[in-house]
């Protein structure tokens, strides 16, 4: 066997796990959500950084709010998952490199003084951090429904600042009825991996 991984988790994490668009009412309790944080954290970014920022839309009046933001398509699929996740980039992510990256600390001013460097770096370590929280859903049993069919600029001005970027909403909890499209194509290996 060429991965050490168990076959089951390998399943459980990428083969069997799907994209949901239906949630059973089971709730995600913030215990589950500390757990799979706890688990992604430690996935790898560059110089250690950790701009992503996860809002969890818990209230109803809080899910409304979101609800409007979303793409036709979206709505009722938000509207009733048991945990909604708003996934940002902090462009200030800077500040917290020297408890971060103690050995280097010179980091912060050195490489991200200027904000287009910041949100460049931010945006693509925040997209590394949220596909390890998608993965991390999976791993705690749960299912993820992400999307960006969304109303970007509203999203922002509803719940957050200019300091985050969002990235995406996903949706959380276990699989409902009819749970799952059917299974897009993937390219094969030969299609994507070339050796030089």
């Amino acid at each position: 066997m060429s991965l050490v991984l168990d076959p089951a988790a390998q399943d459980l994490l990428f083969r069997e796990a799907r994209t949901a668009n239906t949630f059973t009412d089971e709730p995600v309790t913030d215990e589950q959500v500390q757990a799979i944080y706890d688990l992604v954290k430690y996935g790898p970014t560059a110089f250690n950084q950790t701009p992503l920022r996860i809002t969890l839309v818990r209230s109803p009046e809080a899910r409304e709010r979101l609800v409007k933001h979303m793409a036709e398509g979206n709505q009722a699929k938000t509207a009733a998952a048991p945990l909604v996740a708003i996934l940002s980039a902090d462009n200030e992510f800077h500040e917290e490199l020297p408890a971060l990256l103690p050995h280097f600390p010179q980091a912060k001013d050195m490489f991200f003084a200027e904000r287009p460097a910041r949100e460049q770096s931010a945006l693509f370590n925040a997209a590394l951090q949220a596909a390890y929280f998608i993965v991390g859903v999976r791993a705690a049993g749960l299912a993820a429904g992400p999307m960006t069919g969304l109303d970007f600029a509203g999203l922002q001005k509803e719940f957050l600042d200019d300091d985050h970027t969002p990235l995406m909403v996903v949706n959380i909890g276990k699989p409902g009825e009819d749970a799952w499209f059917p299974r897009s194509p993937r390219l094969a290996y030969d299609e994507v991996v070339t050796t030089v």
